[in-house]
């Protein structure tokens, strides 16, 4: 098993072109700005992709990147754990695009908001509606129970049920002139 290493953004900038970037969010996220040249391999197929990162590896090492760094140390450990070397971009595309440096958007896309914060709101939302609902009827309540467990079960786990159901709402799809999955498999592959 591989050990995952943290690059920092100054030991990247300057030297993207050295590496093969894959971006881990999800398609419309990542339509909404990504590191130039990077590859979309959104977190939940990772593992449908592990043949072409393998062999993507014998041509440059690999740098994953998500908004913040999260989803690309999560990519990383389970890359490890297949005996592929990837390294995580520390701050992800949100420090890279805070220092300055340019970011590649798809024609016509908006930056939907990240992931964690789409959580963060539907949760919220569901327990507020819970607590409300329970107002009028006691067994409502169960509904803020049920979310609050779910938020202790992802974080004991370090994964995120309501985040994989959110991933395919139609913001987080890819646009329609999007690069496939599958071409972007071809391509990491060649």
């Amino acid at each position: 098993m591989t050990t995952p290493t943290a690059v920092t953004l100054p030991a990247v900038s300057g030297r993207l072109g050295e590496y093969t970037v894959v971006d881990v969010r999800t398609p419309g996220e990542y339509a909404g700005g990504h590191l130039p040249g990077a590859h979309n391999v959104p977190l939940d197929r990772l593992d449908e992709a592990a043949s072409a990162l393998g062999s993507a590896t014998a041509h440059r090492p690999l740098l994953i990147v998500c908004a913040s760094g999260a989803r690309s140390a999560e990519a990383c450990d389970r890359l490890a754990s297949l005996g592929i070397a990837a390294a995580t971009l520390e701050g992800g595309t949100g420090a890279w695009a805070a220092a300055g440096h340019p970011v590649e958007r798809s024609t016509g896309s908006r930056a939907p908001w990240p992931m964690d914060r789409q959580v963060r709101l539907a949760a919220g939302s569901l327990v507020v509606a819970g607590f409300a609902a329970g107002l009028a009827r006691s067994r409502a309540h169960w509904l803020s129970g049920l979310v609050g467990a779910g938020l202790v079960f992802s974080g004991v786990t370090d994964t995120c049920g309501m985040a994989a159901l959110l991933a395919r709402l139609p913001h987080n799809r890819p646009p329609r002139d999007a690069v496939s999955f599958e071409e972007t498999l071809t391509r990491l592959a060649a």
